[in-house]
């Protein structure tokens, strides 16, 4: 969604208010930044590693 489509859905009061309350929020302490980061850029965590399986046994008929 782009910033013009937002505006026109919120309206700019709201989006006024949004800015507002943003501005009263804290820096971002920098252990926080640097946890985030590491989150953000490997938000699934490490790959698993796929485990060889043995085959189930061929069914009787």
């Amino acid at each position: 969604m782009t910033r013009d489509e937002r505006l026109a859905l919120l309206g700019p009061e709201t989006v006024a208010a949004i800015h507002a309350r943003v501005a009263e929020a804290p820096e971002p302490s920098d252990e926080l930044v640097s946890r985030l980061r590491r989150i953000m850029t490997n938000p699934g965590g490490p790959v698993p590693v796929a485990q060889p399986t043995s085959a189930p046994a061929p069914r009787a008929a």
